[in-house]
């Protein structure tokens, strides 16, 4: 696998020790800002599709009827 939650977990890390860069100021400063937005937005949507896929697979693993089909996104 190429990006973890791991890598994510390291790219906000980095990101908090850019943003407490003291020398960052005026325009620097508000880049960094919109990146961090930017990078915040994106670690949700990445959370949120993690969160999903563990829902999903606890809804296989509780399912009475393991016969029964699942819908094609969620296929393995």
């Amino acid at each position: 696998m190429r990006n973890t939650l791991g890598d994510l977990n390291n790219h906000l890390f980095m990101q908090i020790e850019r943003l407490n860069d003291e020398e960052l100021n005026g325009e620097q400063l508000l880049e960094e800002l919109k990146r961090s937005k930017a990078i915040a937005d994106v670690a949700g949507k990445i959370i949120e599709n993690g969160k999903l896929v563990l829902d999903s697979q606890k809804f296989m693993d509780e399912r009475p009827n393991t016969k029964s089909s699942v819908p094609k996104m969620l296929e393995g």
